[in-house]
């Protein structure tokens, strides 16, 4: 099993923020695309990008100790919007391989770094709010992982979503700097309606944001444990790095990583173990999974009851509701339609409700089937 030993220094001087940025978002196309995914895009109005706003909530705590993870078409927009970012501190990825490699092989390069490091991975397309009460949770996950522990933030549910994973919470632990700890007893997966409303009702259980703090070598440990092959792999990439050898390296190592997700191939099997904590968070938190989550975000505005996103949109409503995203300068009439979606680019066209907003995901993969890869 993964040893606990903690390392000489403990705290914020040993905390890495790691952003892993993948995922193409496919039920907010065809706004959120392969090319230019969601986490590019400010979906709140608040002027900053998905990306931008994760990291502006994580330079506070740790400076300019960042990696973020990514796709390689994506380098020049990551570039662009995080100009602060360090260059060595981009780990770009020549396809996706899910998050079990993003986050391991992240881990394995701050190992090579900083024996010591403890890296804490937050997505990139998540929003949050406020930011102290995030950064205070972080602070107190940050403490105990520094006593051997892989630690997760879980999200206080706000109603019974059958959309999210869970996180069964136990006893509390004596962590000094973290009053709020509690033990992992396990990770459930995304339930029934009946069951999600058992767990609400319990008390006992939080949402999984998949926000998890460690140090990077107790998950190399881990990883190690449960999927021997990754772990070898992104080693292998990490030892190369930061040297010469680099991208012969990652060519010849990274399409041969097996695809899983770090839940299953850390998070769930060190839960089992005992090895697992949780901070629950108080903020409030959604990872904009659909066009409905926009609606939620974005009020309406004061003359009408729809929520109208985009520079130069141009809707006309009147006895209507639901949430319009414009790309366009074209002009969007709607008249009498309660709970509508309706996403206007260049080259396509959606329009369904607030309650079919989860379906779109279905959507891409019927296009993709038929060959309309054009507008993925």
């Amino acid at each position: 099993m993964p040893t606990n030993n903690t390392g000489a220094l403990a705290g914020l001087d040993r905390f890495y923020a790691v952003i892993p940025a993948g995922g193409v978002g496919t039920r907010l196309w065809p706004l959120s695309r392969a090319a230019a995914p969601k986490f590019l895009h400010d979906l709140t109005g608040s002027g900053n990008t998905l990306i931008q706003a994760t990291y502006e909530r994580l330079v506070g705590l740790a400076g300019e100790k960042f990696l973020v993870v990514t796709g390689q078409v994506h380098e020049s927009a990551v570039v662009s919007q995080l100009p602060k970012l360090a260059a060595n501190n981009l780990v770009l990825e020549p396809e996706p391989k899910d998050s079990a490699a993003a986050i391991g092989l992240a881990a394995a390069i701050l190992y090579e770094r900083d024996p010591e490091a403890i890296m804490g991975s937050f997505a990139a397309d998540q929003v949050i709010g406020p930011v102290e009460s995030f950064q205070q949770a972080v602070r107190e996950a940050v403490a105990t992982a520094a006593t051997g522990k892989i630690v997760t933030i879980g999200i206080e549910p706000t109603y019974p979503s059958t959309g999210f994973g869970y996180i069964h919470a136990g006893a509390p632990l004596e962590v000094a700097g973290a009053p709020s700890a509690l033990a992992v007893d396990e990770f459930v997966e995304k339930p029934s309606e009946a069951v999600a409303k058992e767990y609400v009702a319990s008390g006992d259980y939080l949402w999984n944001a998949g926000m998890f703090v460690a140090p990077a070598k107790l998950m190399l440990e881990h990883l190690a444990c449960n999927e021997p092959e990754l772990h070898a792999g992104v080693v292998e990439i990490a030892k190369a790095w930061d040297t010469e050898d680099r991208e012969a390296v990652l060519e010849r190592v990274w399409p041969g990583l097996k695809k899983t997700a770090i839940d299953y191939a850390v998070a769930e099997p060190a839960a089992a173990n005992g090895a697992v904590a949780v901070i629950p968070g108080t903020f409030t938190w959604d990872d904009v999974g659909d066009f409905a989550a926009l609606a939620r975000l974005n009020p309406a505005r004061l003359d009408t009851d729809m929520t109208i996103l985009g520079e130069h949109a141009r809707v006309y409503s009147t006895e209507s509701s639901g949430v319009v995203v414009s790309d366009t300068r074209r002009v969007i009439a709607l008249i009498g339609i309660d709970d509508v979606v309706v996403v206007d680019t260049p080259d396509a066209l959606l329009v369904t409700t607030t309650e079919h907003a989860q379906s779109v995901k279905q959507t891409v993969e019927e296009l993709k089937a038929k060959g309309d890869s054009d507008v993925l």
